[in-house]
């Protein structure tokens, strides 16, 4: 199996050593599409819908910033099951 294969299906912010990184039933997940997060699901179970309509500035290594940086994703509109990267933020 390939990185990307490897991804796809993946949990963001899964343990990289959990057995089972994918989607967990009776939770909801938005999509991540674009950017250095592209394919993996976000958790937005627990979130307000103010909370889904803000978007998320998600930590990550592989963006623009490196180590610490963050990628902005929000929702598409018409479409809260698919979060579109903005850009990246240190």
């Amino acid at each position: 199996m390939d990185e990307q294969q490897f991804m796809r299906g993946r949990v963001y912010g899964a343990d990289h050593d959990d057995p089972d990184p994918g989607p967990q039933p009776g939770h909801e997940y938005a999509e991540l599409v674009g950017g250095p997060l592209d394919g993996l699901l976000l958790d937005v179970t627990d979130w307000t819908a103010d909370e889904r309509r803000e978007g998320a500035a998600l930590t990550t290594e592989i963006g623009s910033y490196g180590p610490g940086g963050h990628a902005l994703y929000g929702p598409r509109p018409g479409d809260g099951r698919r979060f579109d990267w903005h850009g990246d933020a240190p």
